[in-house]
């Protein structure tokens, strides 16, 4: 079972998508601008990959916070409640493969775990 999640007009989440097809998997789609990420589904991730990996501090939506904001991101419970109530934070995609879960895309990663 694969799941990806992302946004479709991101960059990287494209450049996923099309590689995943290339090589011919089929996956479900999770659009969390459309579909709400529940809180389990976080805690999961953050369990499997940590809560430093997942929130983005390059992009745009986390420059755009208030100093504040910024520093309130301390630990995995502050960090959920971010990225539950702004889910464009999360580094993108996120693939589920069977349990194991991948942040961001590299084609040499993806061919490790899946080819």
């Amino acid at each position: 079972m694969m799941k990806l999640y992302g946004i479709p007009n991101c960059d990287t989440v494209k450049k996923a998508r099309v590689w995943l097809t290339e090589h011919n998997f089929d996956y479900e789609w999770h659009d969390f601008k459309k579909n709400v990420l529940s809180p389990a589904l976080i805690e999961y991730w953050v369990a499997n990959c940590g809560w430093e990996v997942l929130v983005n501090r390059q992009g745009t939506t986390w420059r755009k916070l208030d100093e504040a904001s910024k520093a309130s991101v301390i630990d995995a419970a502050s960090a959920t409640a971010l990225m539950l109530a702004s889910p464009s934070v999360i580094k993108r995609p996120v693939l589920d493969y069977n349990g194991k879960i991948i942040v961001g895309f590299k084609p040499e990663t993806y061919s490790s775990l899946l080819l």
